[in-house]
């Protein structure tokens, strides 16, 4: 079996979570993708009712997939850089599933670590930044809001650390790391089978 089929057992269990009615949030990473093999267009075909996020203040359910897991619970996401909006969506839900195979699970979180940056003052935000450590643009679009893709290349130590002096950085709207609070439970594809892991 291949990451790729444990992907798509992770996602097949998660979505056991969706109950008639409620208002779920989806991912935007590879392995979110296996919960809703479509575009918004096939989403109505299947029968969801899509509604723009901003007409919403709270979710009975998110679930998405995770560049990495660490052994303390904490995430990287980001990959694609969509983590602001991700962590927007995950924060919103009472439950946040993360779905992923088994070679996501790390037991230290390694760089890089995705930052979404305001244009505004960019110079000066990367010098901020570079005091904690290397970083480094993305030669790619723009996040789905408009915002400056980079990635954060230094140590990451301890993450609760590395997240409060990213957080505290003028300049960055937000960065990849999730904390464990915000995770109710991770899925985990492995050998073409699903387990909880937490």
């Amino acid at each position: 079996m291949g990451v790729e089929e444990d992907k798509r057992a992770a996602a097949e269990l998660a979505v056991e979570e969706v109950r008639d009615g409620m208002l779920v949030g989806l991912g935007t990473g590879t392995t979110a993708a296996y919960l809703l093999p479509a575009t918004a267009e096939a989403a109505r075909r299947l029968g969801l009712d899509l509604v723009e996020f901003r007409r919403i203040d709270r979710l009975d359910l998110a679930i998405d997939g995770a560049d990495q897991v660490g052994a303390s619970g904490w995430l990287i996401k980001g990959g694609g850089a969509a983590h602001t909006r991700e962590k927007v969506v995950a924060t919103a839900a009472d439950r946040f599933v993360v779905v992923v195979s088994a070679n996501k699970l790390v037991d230290a979180l390694s760089p890089p670590v995705p930052l979404e940056l305001l244009d505004f003052g960019l110079d000066a935000t990367l010098r901020r930044v570079a005091r904690l450590g290397p970083v480094r643009l993305r030669d790619a679009a723009l996040s789905p809001d408009g915002g400056v893709i980079a990635d954060y290349l230094g140590p990451i130590g301890d993450p609760a650390e590395l997240a409060r002096a990213l957080d505290e950085t003028a300049g960055i709207v937000d960065h990849g790391l999730f904390p464990p609070s915000l995770v109710s439970e991770v899925i985990v594809g492995r050998d073409g089978r699903a387990q909880r892991a937490s």
